[in-house]
């Protein structure tokens, strides 16, 4: 009689084991996930192609259990860029995000797309295609004008004092000099479009992350506690030997 009823209670925790599902935590699309990069990319030097590398900053959470802890790592693919042209034309990036390693080594291939630029960066936004525009460069393109044009009327005063027509050299030189300081604007290109090592962005999500409860287990896994980096930069930053460092706790 034991033996029948340990038979039964073995097949009732068979049964059990066979038709309870594995709890799911689902991270929904449109869930916007602050990232910070790990490497720099520019239109000046990257090409189609090139990779991106990426962490997670905050701890995201579904269903009251944390899923994706900072320091998890994101890979990324620069699927178009455009330079800035010489005459009009602004630089423009385009990122596409593909791999997510959580800290335990559990791995989820995806495609997500640029949510959001530091609010503190100068260069534009879409949201509508999730790619980044260059700044404008009207003021330095004006500065360059004008500098040329006043080194000419140096130039060109000290001349004219030579052959006693101050007034005549003044004009001339102030003229050519300005046309020479719009020549090297035409010859010039824009700022580019610059992603800087220590930037923050935000990946947004276009379809859902799911995980099995046994693959959001830590344990003493854990990402990165600080984050360093040059912050971000615009691309006449970049040019200007960018900007300064800083360092965010990561909770």
């Amino acid at each position: 009689m034991r033996s029948v009823i340990f038979v039964l209670s073995a097949f009732s925790a068979m049964a059990q084991d066979v038709t309870a599902p594995a709890k799911q935590y689902t991270v929904e699309p449109g869930t916007r996930i602050p990232l910070t990069m790990l490497n720099s990319v520019s239109t000046k030097h990257a090409v189609e192609g090139d990779r991106v590398y990426l962490e997670t900053l905050f701890p995201l959470m579904a269903q009251g259990k944390i899923v994706i802890p900072p320091g998890s790592s994101v890979a990324g693919t620069v699927t178009s860029l455009k330079r800035p042209g010489k005459v009009r034309g602004k630089g423009e990036l385009y990122v596409r995000f593909d791999t997510l390693i959580l800290p335990n080594g559990v791995t989820r291939e995806f495609k997500s797309r640029l949510g959001g630029i530091d609010g503190r960066d100068s260069q534009g936004f879409d949201r509508e295609e999730g790619k980044i525009k260059g700044e404008g460069n009207k003021s330095g393109d004006a500065q360059t004008v004008g500098v040329g044009a006043t080194t000419g009327a140096t130039i060109g005063a000290i001349a004219g004092a030579a052959a006693k027509s101050t007034g005549m050299g003044l004009g001339i030189g102030a003229a050519a000099g300005a046309a020479a300081g719009l020549m090297g604007v035409l010859l010039t290109r824009g700022p580019d479009v610059v992603l800087a090592k220590g930037s923050t962005i935000e990946m947004l999500l276009d379809r859902p992350l799911q995980f099995e409860e046994n693959e959001v287990e830590f344990g003493g896994a854990g990402g990165r506690r600080m984050v360093e980096g040059g912050g971000p930069v615009s691309g006449k930053k970049a040019a200007g030997g960018g900007a300064m460092g800083r360092r965010l706790p990561i909770p």
